[in-house]
């Protein structure tokens, strides 16, 4: 009898391939590198340039009758930008405050307020809104893109930006007057 010594021959995988996995592999490994970086910056700090953004705005909740809110068209102006969502309860705390700043402050036209409703859904977040008799443009923070940009932690957190598009002050959590808001906010139209 005689024996099977002899191993099937191996068939080389071609250099083509091996290039195609081996740039594949790295190319992962820089995004999730970029991923990782970008959440161990934290959010936006005061003193950062916040870059241009749009954001889709609720029907009646419109900025100026537009649709779609452009943080560019918004220079010139103290801006003043609330992460919130109808199923968080310290949201709740703030709202009526929140409401207030703005009639206080809508007719001089100096201060703008844009509510980004975060992950959420539009029926809820308008039954949010008419509960609270919110009247300041609003909408929703479609895919969490104003969100990432910020890099918020939760909702609510609240970002003061002054007339050149630098962030000023931001505010992790509810506030529980509306003295506090107007403190932030007069402080930036004096300048």
């Amino acid at each position: 009898m005689t024996e099977m010594n002899e191993a099937a021959p191996r068939r080389a995988v071609p250099l083509w391939a091996q290039i195609f996995v081996f740039a594949a592999l790295i190319g992962l490994l820089a995004l999730v590198g970029v991923t990782l970086n970008k959440r161990q910056q934290g959010t936006v700090q005061p003193g950062d340039q916040i870059p241009d953004f749009s954001m889709p705005l609720f029907s009646g909740y419109e900025y100026e009758g537009k649709s779609e809110v452009r943080f560019a068209d918004l220079r010139g102006k103290v801006t003043v930008i609330n992460f919130w969502a109808s199923w968080c309860k310290p949201c709740e705390q703030e709202a009526a405050e929140l409401q207030e700043a703005w009639e206080y402050y809508e007719p001089t036209g100096a201060v703008v307020f844009l509510g980004a409703d975060y992950v959420d859904t539009e029926p809820e977040a308008r039954v949010y809104l008419k509960k609270f008799g919110i009247t300041f443009a609003n909408g929703p923070d479609m895919g969490t893109r104003v969100s990432q940009l910020f890099r918020i932690k939760g909702v609510p957190e609240t970002y003061f930006i002054d007339k050149r598009g630098v962030l000023r002050y931001v505010q992790v959590g509810p506030f529980l007057s509306v003295t506090d808001i107007q403190k932030q906010i007069d402080s930036l139209l004096a300048e």
